[in-house]
């Protein structure tokens, strides 16, 4: 048994202090406070169904708006991820999932390349989402892919209600990380023409 996969990661500016400790091989426990109550929501969707352990607090600039907070939160979990999964070895790199959640259907699919690579297809009708706008959305899972070195794609198949498009989306993208990062037996080193990742 491979030994668990824990990294903490900070990061401290002017706009925005964050900390996140993220486990791969964790039950879905989470503890998340980064101010905005819709985002924590849904980070712990994240989480839970990704089957990670995850802590992040994050003290923002939020009486500006919520961008910094949101954005610098993904860069930090995207580094932590990338952390995590260290060289890679035995891993089976790729994940998909297509999530349904009441009128929303979302695909997410993953490839750990170490080559960023982000596509994104979402719609939105409304502003915000509690407290959280829509458009950061776009922000964060941006910021996840490129900080992570992942090849990551989002798209809504079906959908009206905003709350559901957005929190399929975090929870499919838990479902396909969670599955890109699972070890299998029958691969040997990674997996990789090349080698290497």
């Amino acid at each position: 048994m491979a030994e668990p996969r824990i990294v903490t990661c900070s990061r401290e500016t002017k706009e925005t202090g964050i900390t996140v400790t993220l486990n791969l091989d964790g039950s879905g426990k989470n503890e998340i406070n980064s101010g905005i109550g819709f985002f924590d929501h849904m980070l712990d969707g994240f989480a839970r169904h990704g089957f990670f352990d995850l802590s992040l607090t994050c003290k923002g600039d939020l009486h500006v708006d919520d961008h910094h907070t949101i954005e610098d939160c993904g860069i930090v979990l995207g580094t932590a991820i990338k952390e995590a999964i260290g060289d890679k070895a035995g891993i089976t790199r790729f994940g998909h999932f297509i999530l349904p959640m009441d009128d929303a259907l979302i695909l997410s699919a993953v490839d750990l390349s170490g080559r960023p690579y982000f596509s994104y297809d979402l719609q939105f009708t409304g502003e915000k989402c509690g407290e959280m706008e829509t458009q950061m959305c776009r922000e964060f899972f941006y910021a996840v892919s490129y900080s992570a070195a992942m090849n990551l794609h989002l798209k809504q198949i079906s959908g009206i209600n905003d709350h559901h498009i957005m929190e399929g989306a975090f929870k499919a993208f838990g479902k396909a990380l969670d599955m890109a990062t699972s070890f299998d037996a029958r691969i040997n080193g990674v997996l990789s023409t090349k080698g290497s990742l």
